[in-house]
């Protein structure tokens, strides 16, 4: 089910004889968006419309974050080495289309914008043999001390691999959704 982006040794922690953690990674794919992440519908995940239930389209996409983080280098492994972490600090899911059980899907991830402290990404879930768009979501994440438990900034080695792929994914078109507001939409009389 989970399908990391380049070759099983990406990653290696290595901590220093002064204790000091650094993450070894390789460089980001040179492909735009970020396929990191396939599925596939499952009977638990089915509601009494007959279609994937909306809490499970959250868990879906929340396996995509984590394939996400992994990627950018910030594994279990990684988390535990420095005692840190992500939070979601907001999301909107948009479902666009309905996905039955045993539908394959496919996902893809663009990062939106990063600074020392917060991610903001945007994933797309499609059917994966018949292509259309099933929903999107949209997530601003926060680095976290799990020591402090408050807002922190991102250790170095994770920062300057994010830094990398903004580079990559800043003149992507910014997605049509990302920052949308709900509401009723009302005719003019």
């Amino acid at each position: 089910m989970f399908r990391r982006a380049s070759s099983p040794d990406e990653f290696a922690i290595i901590r220093t004889p002064d204790s000091r953690v650094i993450l070894q990674v390789s460089q980001p794919s040179k492909t735009k968006l970020l396929e990191l992440r396939t599925d596939t519908v499952r009977p638990e995940w089915i509601d009494y419309n007959g279609h994937m239930n909306v809490a499970y389209y959250v868990l879906a996409f929340d396996y995509a974050t984590d394939a996400f983080l992994d990627y950018i280098g910030l594994t279990r492994e990684f988390k535990e080495s420095v005692n840190s972490t992500t939070f979601a600090l907001d999301m909107n899911v948009s479902y666009k289309r309905e996905v039955l059980e045993g539908d394959p899907l496919r996902f893809t991830t663009q990062l939106v914008d990063a600074d020392e402290k917060r991610l903001h990404f945007f994933h797309q879930m499609f059917h994966a043999t018949e292509g259309y768009l099933a929903a999107t979501n949209e997530v601003l994440s926060v680095h976290v001390d799990l020591d402090s438990r408050r807002i922190a900034p991102m250790p170095d080695a994770l920062r300057q691999r994010v830094d990398a792929l903004w580079r990559l994914h800043r003149d992507l078109p910014r997605p049509e959704p990302v920052g949308r507001t709900m509401g009723i939409r009302r005719k003019a009389s």
